[in-house]
């Protein structure tokens, strides 16, 4: 893309705004005098984040909606533009996550997690381009994960969301190639935040089982999520394609090349020994 994005007077659209890498990435938008369109469902979450980025003297809009209900998500670009007179940046950082052996996983809960995650993210993204094409200069950040690069057992859902989104946005980043509107793909790897603990288990899962394998989990999770979020914003700077965050997920793409196939049974080792 060559030239710099500059964040200064320029408005952005976060989902999953209330907390971990969302809230991160609000306040440090703001910190650089870029204006705000903040949305999530949780309302109370949403309007502290919305109070801080206030706080450096930015415009922010609050939208709380559930990125499952398909009227509400179309409708929120035109809120925005109603708002803020355009959009220049657009950050799909909302997810959820869903944990457990895939036989023993409710196909509700299937579409539930691929709704937020993928389907959410290709509406809004679809919703939100002519307001984005309309700028001389704009962005699309997508998140996807550690588990967009690597497919641990147990977590089969989740990986397959977390990879669709890797397809659809490196599928856009193509399309967009010599316009003004640059697509970067994001892979954050264990960022502390609580997508663990809100995630959606087995209906059968023993509780026992359920919070040991919850606490191994969240050893993981070590990085700071405003960490997460300066090497974003860094990302989006520099008109990155792609940004790998964490030394866990940066290790996962060099093993995840070096043995395509037989990749997980290396990680599963240096996991039993951690």
């Amino acid at each position: 893309m060559g030239q710099r994005f500059v964040l200064r007077g320029r408005t952005a659209l976060v989902t999953g705004a209330a907390s971990g890498i969302g809230a991160a990435l609000s306040l440090a938008l703001a910190e650089r005098g870029c204006a705000l369109a903040l949305a999530d469902r949780d309302a109370e979450g949403l309007a502290r984040t919305a109070q801080s980025a206030r706080a450096a003297g930015v415009a922010v809009s609050e939208h709380v909606l559930d990125l499952t209900d398909r009227a509400a998500l179309l409708a929120l670009p035109e809120a925005v533009r109603a708002r803020h007179g355009g959009l220049q940046l657009l950050i799909n950082n909302a997810g959820v996550a869903l944990g457990g052996r895939f036989e023993e996983t409710n196909p509700a809960d299937i579409d539930w997690l691929m709704e937020v995650n993928l389907h959410a993210v290709m509406r809004l993204t679809h919703a939100c381009l002519p307001l984005l094409r309309a700028a001389p200069q704009a962005q699309i950040v997508n998140l996807s994960s550690l588990f967009g690069i690597i497919a641990p057992a147990g977590q089969a859902a989740y990986a397959a969301s977390k990879f669709a989104v890797r397809g659809f946005t490196e599928a856009l980043r193509h399309e967009c190639e010599g316009t003004g509107l640059g697509v970067t793909l994001v892979y954050p790897g264990g960022v502390a935040t609580a997508i663990a603990r809100n995630a959606r288990r087995p209906r059968a899962l023993d509780p026992g089982e359920a919070a040991a394998g919850l606490a191994a989990f969240e050893r993981l999770l070590t990085l700071r999520p405003e960490t997460a979020a300066a090497a974003i914003l860094r990302g989006i700077e520099t008109r990155a394609p792609r940004v790998v965050i964490g030394s866990d997920a940066r290790r996962a793409v060099l093993i995840q090349r070096l043995m395509p196939v037989r990749y997980w049974s290396l990680i599963r080792r240096a996991l039993r020994d951690t």
